[in-house]
């Protein structure tokens, strides 16, 4: 048979140094392919809740109101649940991106699962609520939806398995929790979330309830600037100064009277009350207490937090990364408008016995009087 080339070509031994370089790319190779494995695994850990459920949300219109433990409430707009919903969304797009890192940390574990809550973030609009939120996911221990899921208010109907599955994945020592500030002033969230368990941690943020209700109509105006003015939406008759109760800018600040439908169902000590503004002048103290009350190592220090003059209020650094803080949201550190003193006085007066019972209930004196 004659010699060919070719033929002998086929029966060449690939040389050594060719093998090697086959080997890497085969290794790299399998890296790409379980890195991308990884990604796909940790997509399925992130909270379903955090732009999707929203959009799901804005496309279902605005959930009816309930009805508070004061009667029908009035809200400064037929449509303030959706305004409400639609400053969600712009928080959420905003801290998925800067404040995931600690679901990151890790590539996917197996033996993680979707778990009821067992803390919740029960109120109050306007009182730093979502500030706490971002704080507590910097914790590696805790596992948080990022949007409001309205499950024990607005969504009741769909069952416990709908709710389950808004939750994020998390290990067994993982805490999840969820935050909706609407719960502390509906009346039928405390008996719902007692039977799905006796042993939820509640923590409520508090503010001085003048300063939030004027923080509540400020959110409102930005999205509809032509609603009425503060002091004519506050009062029945602004002549006789009476107080127009049955707004629920006015009526979210009567905290006592909603403290004591949740006492029929909780002890105190499962309730933590978090000052709104401890909270922006000292957020590392009032973590404290709030890792305290949730059994957790006191990781969330004064190293992660940086004061933004600009915003008023502390931004987030993971010291770990050593990346650049991070602030909240856009919707954050609205300019209040200009309220007429003597409106504020009158506020301030109503509020005051409605502040000593809750200081007397909880027994912390927050200094609003």
């Amino acid at each position: 048979m004659e010699y060919s080339p070719f033929l002998h070509s086929l029966y060449v031994v690939p040389s050594s140094h060719v093998r090697n370089k086959l080997f890497v790319f085969c290794i790299m190779l399998s890296l790409w392919v379980y890195m991308i494995y990884c990604c796909v695994g940790y997509c399925s850990t992130v909270p379903n809740l955090t732009y999707a459920s929203v959009r799901r949300q804005e496309n279902n219109g605005a959930p009816d109101n309930r009805d508070s433990s004061l009667g029908a409430s009035r809200d400064l707009l037929n449509n303030e649940n959706e305004l409400d919903s639609r400053d969600e969304l712009d928080e959420v797009r905003s801290e998925a991106k800067a404040l995931d890192d600690n679901a990151m940390s890790g590539f996917p574990n197996e033996t993680e699962s979707k778990k009821l809550p067992q803390a919740i973030i029960i109120g109050v609009k306007k009182g730093g609520t979502r500030a706490l939120l971002e704080f507590l996911r910097l914790h590696p221990d805790i596992r948080a939806v990022g949007a409001e899921p309205h499950f024990f208010d607005r969504n009741y109907d769909k069952g416990l398995e709908w709710y389950r599955e808004l939750m994020p994945k998390s290990s067994e020592d993982q805490l999840t929790m969820e935050k909706t500030p609407s719960y502390f002033v509906t009346r039928e969230v405390p008996s719902r979330i007692f039977s799905m368990s006796k042993d939820t941690k509640l923590v409520v943020v508090v503010r001085n309830p003048v300063t939030r209700a004027i923080s509540d109509y400020t959110q409102t105006r930005s999205k509809k600037p032509d609603i009425p003015s503060f002091e004519s939406l506050t009062f029945k008759n602004i002549s006789a100064g009476l107080i127009d109760t049955t707004w629920s800018a006015v009526q979210i600040g009567m905290y006592a009277r909603h403290l004591e439908r949740w006492l029929q169902f909780f002890p105190m000590e499962q309730l933590l009350f978090v000052s709104g503004e401890h909270l922006i002048t000292d957020p590392a103290g009032e973590m404290a207490r709030v890792q305290d009350f949730l059994g957790l190592r006191r990781v969330v220090t004064e190293k992660y937090f940086h004061f933004n003059p600009a915003k008023g209020f502390p931004c987030l650094k993971r010291p770990e990364l050593n990346t650049k803080p991070h602030c909240l949201g856009k919707t954050k550190g609205r300019t209040h408008p200009n309220i007429d003193p003597e409106v504020v006085r009158t506020l301030r007066d109503f509020y005051k016995p409605f502040n000593r019972k809750f200081y007397k209930m909880t027994g912390h004196d927050f200094g609003w009087d």
